[in-house]
């Protein structure tokens, strides 16, 4: 057991100067609950969005732990515990951080919410996999049924969540499409093995004479993209997706990364396309969340799915890890190691 709990609070909302550690008592599991050393956190947008006060319906007032992801090492287990042991690595379901956040060096949570890691996977990705994985095997696959031969469109390419839905994708026999708006990042994700992208186009280019959506139809031969999973879909930008997409074609929203404005959404109709939603926690508590996390660390054991680490942090330097992440100049995935 540890001999004190480090967990990073946020007193007021704000910039990365309202992140502050704190110290207090270790952990101790009550009754069907146990306590995880922590070796893995993953920083998301999210963790972001709730710390400037854009994300309350997850985080709350202040003051409030953030942060979505986590694993680590079981190191006490309650009362009634039979299928979780001490040493054991696992990771933390969907729900297992609701309302209590995961940058903290303890994480307390009951055994049901925890979630088996291979051998195979190392320390570094056991807590950051399953959100940027099972948020694109949960809209591609469990919900979309996508399939091979069709066309799945990535904007912010560059994201854990883009480069886990192109790997998900040409898994399941599809031709990918990256989208940045830098292109600067283009020569880096060609580099990546994990960034499985058939075609990868920059959005902002100076001397770009072609417009980057005749590039899109280009590819497809002039049929349009199948399915387009995006973080960003507002705007002009969402008008040009519409636009894009071929005959029943869908256009599935994860993020609030994009400005709102006005939308024109007439060409859904000639084309019997359409614009869903798609938030992680509807897979929560259903058969399909346990088949995705078996999916999700069968393959990343396996060394078919990986996630390109962008750097990593302690909690002492979670300031830091905010103004990096915000800058946006990462590829892969931002995690703390406490």
């Amino acid at each position: 057991m540890e001999q004190y709990l480090q967990e990073v609070v946020v007193n007021e909302f704000g910039g990365p100067e309202q992140l502050e550690n704190q110290v207090s008592a270790p952990l101790s599991p009550q009754t069907g609950e146990v306590v995880i050393n922590l070796k893995s956190i993953g920083m998301n947008q999210a963790d972001l969005m709730a710390r400037r006060g854009e994300y309350r319906l997850s985080s709350g007032d202040p003051p409030f732990t953030p942060g979505i992801e986590g694993g680590g090492v079981i190191s006490a287990v309650g009362e009634g515990v039979v299928n979780r042991h001490v040493g054991q690595r696992v990771t933390l379901t969907i729900s297992a951080p609701a309302g209590r956040g995961t940058y903290r060096s303890q994480f307390l949570a009951l055994a049901e919410e925890t979630i088996p890691v291979p051998d195979e996977i190392d320390d570094a990705l056991i807590g950051a996999l399953w959100l940027p994985f099972l948020t694109a095997w949960g809209a591609l696959v469990w919900r979309q049924n996508v399939t091979k031969g069709q066309t799945v469109m990535l904007p912010a390419a560059s994201s854990s969540v883009a480069i886990a839905a192109s790997q998900i994708a040409k898994h399941h026999g599809c031709t990918t499409i990256g989208i940045t708006t830098s292109p600067n990042k283009v020569a880096l994700l060609e580099q990546i093995d994990a960034a499985q992208y058939d075609h990868i186009i920059v959005t902002r280019q100076a001397d770009n004479r072609t417009p980057w959506w005749r590039k899109v139809k280009q590819i497809t031969q002039g049929k349009g993209v199948d399915v387009i999973f995006d973080p960003v879909a507002a705007g002009n930008f969402l008008n040009t997706e519409i636009r894009l997409l071929a005959a029943g074609g869908t256009i599935w929203v994860y993020g609030l990364l994009g400005t709102p404005d006005k939308v024109d959404v007439s060409p859904l109709i000639r084309k019997d396309a359409s614009i869903r939603g798609w938030l992680l926690n509807f897979l929560a508590g259903l058969p399909a969340e346990q088949a995705g996390y078996e999916h999700i660390l069968e393959n990343v054991a396996a060394g078919t799915y990986t996630l390109p680490i962008a750097g990593t942090f302690s909690l002492d330097q979670i300031r830091d890890a905010h103004t990096a992440m915000e800058r946006g100049n990462h590829i892969g995935k931002f995690i703390l190691r406490p």
